[in-house]
């Protein structure tokens, strides 16, 4: 009997959209050709995702849309009065139109940038450019439909988490706290924990054969790479065309592989500047006064009720204050000490309601799904007219093996390594890992594969993670980020000193500093008890002011220690390959 499916595979389906086959017969470049026209209904190419912002997009996505038809469609573009889709001008690359506008926008960059610059002096025509765009739809829409039978919960929580938590144990015991006597290169010895072969032999400023012959081998992995992908997402008419095939893998080999992936992104100070945007962006959400802080708007924000209806004057409001500074504390200082805790306490009650009321509801949504336990199915009797059970039939398939639990993803593991939790408070690592395995093969198996916790989690993931939604916006950051003012960076644009390095790191930590409070923090890293403000206070030897400074001080030290695992761009792209080799 055929197994009822526990995870369904909708959250997985790109939105619907018309046929993205491309017909090379009916498209055939030639002189002077317009860009090929796709069968899509303008209904359908006009539709967006419901999930985006409109009201915040529409101005960026007009200039991107400007930016494609400009570079890709020329021609169209030059003598039209009224601009038509992009759908409608190129060819599909995914299943959703606002993926596509992003991908087109960095395809067009690179065309600008790497192709028009030597194929515009030789002719303006266009065939040459199409059939490159004709290529990169073949290779994204294979790659889409590869990543259709993947599942992309084992592979975003279990499996890139595992090669993060190896690379962080790789590095800790190549760069351990008290250094060793015999005085090893620490990349020598990650090199040897993780080897890999675009990344020997080991790079050294005493040898400079090793860095020339490292870089060569690196160039010729990247190539093998592209050239491999290619092969298994091509239709063989386009591999029989070597020198679109060439172009392709160089641009893809050294332009996203090399100089991104492997260059820029694999830099210290550049994982410690995106953390400090993906911080902003988490803050701007948890608290969207600031960015009304930002543009200069707070001032209005932060008078009080009185000065914003005109009835209490600023001057009034000064010497108000200077007033309160000369006169000790009163009984309206304690009053309004009371009613701030008051406030305090109405405002985390009505967050812990909030919160229920996020549980209860993706509760009652998991319950309202249809539901039938995988194991059910493992004891499935069979029964005969007498009612006499019966064993089943020995010939009946072997059922698939179930899917893991979320709960032994190792994305908890990443997290307490990241923290290192089993060396900070051993106790706590202890006690969480008695109580996952309780959740998973306890009495009530909440946690297993047909629990309920697993179930909620489950409709988490696929409620607020939808790769449709998030991939718009994490294109166009990454478009803004490597191509800014929608151009190359320049090739002898020097990489930042090491006090900039220095100042973003210690920036970094204090974006993840403002995540969390600070007591919890303190009580975490063991500060409390080497510098506490009570016994500070006691002591009098000290202001209390200078002993907070002093805790933070060494919370954020704590937290660049922990930072300096992505320090070292050699030992980061050991990394950055094995999670592309998983991917591809």
């Amino acid at each position: 009997m055929a197994q009822p499916q526990l995870r369904p595979q909708a959250y997985r389906q790109p939105h619907p959209k018309t046929d993205a086959t491309f017909n090379n017969s009916s498209n055939a470049p030639g002189a002077g050709a317009t860009p090929p026209q796709i069968s899509r209904p303008p209904s359908l190419s006009r539709h967006a995702s419901p999930t985006r912002s409109h009201s915040n997009t529409d101005a960026s996505d007009r200039a991107t849309a400007a930016l494609v038809r400009r570079v890709l469609c020329p021609h169209v573009h030059a003598g039209s009065t009224e601009p038509r889709p992009i759908d409608e001008l190129l060819p599909p690359l995914t299943s959703s139109n606002d993926i596509d506008l992003q991908l087109y926008a960095i395809i067009a960059i690179i065309v600008k940038e790497l192709v028009y610059s030597w194929y515009g002096k030789i002719t303006p025509d266009q065939a040459f450019v199409e059939e490159v765009v004709r290529i990169v739809a073949h290779c994204t829409r294979a790659l889409e439909g590869r990543l259709r039978t993947v599942d992309l919960e084992a592979l975003v929580f279990d499996e890139i988490p595992e090669l993060i938590e190896s690379h962080v144990l790789a590095y800790r015991i190549s760069h351990p706290p008290i250094p060793s006597p015999l005085n090893i290169d620490p990349h020598i010895v990650y090199h040897n924990l993780h080897p890999h072969p675009a990344l020997s032999p080991i790079p050294t400023t005493t040898k400079e054969s090793t860095i020339v012959d490292q870089s060569k081998n690196e160039v010729a992995y990247r190539q093998l790479l592209v050239q491999g992908a290619l092969a298994v997402l091509l239709p063989t008419e386009d591999l029989e065309n070597v020198f679109l095939t060439t172009l392709v893998a160089d641009v893809i080999g050294e332009m996203i592989l090399g100089n991104a992936i492997g260059g820029k992104a694999s830099e210290g100070w550049f994982i410690w500047s995106s953390i400090v945007k993906i911080v902003d962006v988490i803050q701007a959400r948890l608290d969207p006064t600031r960015i009304r802080k930002a543009s200069g708007e707070h001032e209005s924000h932060t008078r009080s009720r009185l000065e914003n209806f005109g009835l209490l004057s600023e001057t009034g409001r000064g010497q108000s204050t200077e007033k309160a500074v000369s006169i000790p504390p009163s009984k309206d200082v304690l009053r309004s000490l009371d009613s701030k805790l008051f406030w305090r306490i109405l405002q985390y009650g009505y967050l812990t309601f909030l919160t229920l009321r996020f549980v209860i509801l993706g509760l009652v949504a998991t319950f309202s799904q249809s539901r039938q336990p995988l194991s059910s199915g493992l004891k499935r009797k069979t029964k005969i007219a007498d009612g006499v059970e019966t064993p089943p039939i020995a010939k009946i398939v072997e059922p698939p093996t179930p899917p893991r639990p979320l709960l032994s993803f190792r994305v908890f593991s990443l997290i307490s390594v990241l923290l290192n939790v089993p060396l900070r408070m051993p106790w706590l690592s202890g006690s969480l890992g008695l109580v996952q395995h309780q959740l998973m093969h306890g009495a009530l198996k909440v946690g297993a594969t047909d629990g309920l916790l697993n179930q909620y989690i489950h409709h988490l993931l696929t409620t607020h993670l939808d790769p449709a939604a998030l991939l718009p916006a994490l294109l166009s950051t990454l478009r803004t980020t490597f191509f800014r003012n929608s151009s190359l960076p320049l090739p002898s644009s020097p990489p930042p000193s090491p006090a900039q390095q220095k100042a973003l790191k210690r920036a970094c930590a204090r974006s993840l500093v403002s995540l969390f409070p600070v007591p919890i923090l303190r009580r975490f890293f063991g500060i409390v008890g080497e510098m506490g403000t009570a016994d500070a206070a006691a002591a009098g030897n000290r202001d209390g002011g200078d002993v907070a400074r002093e805790e933070e001080e060494a919370v954020l030290r704590e937290i660049e220690k922990e930072l300096e695992v992505w320090g070292d761009g050699y030992l980061n792209r050991h990394v950055a390959y094995a999670v592309l080799e998983l991917v591809v």
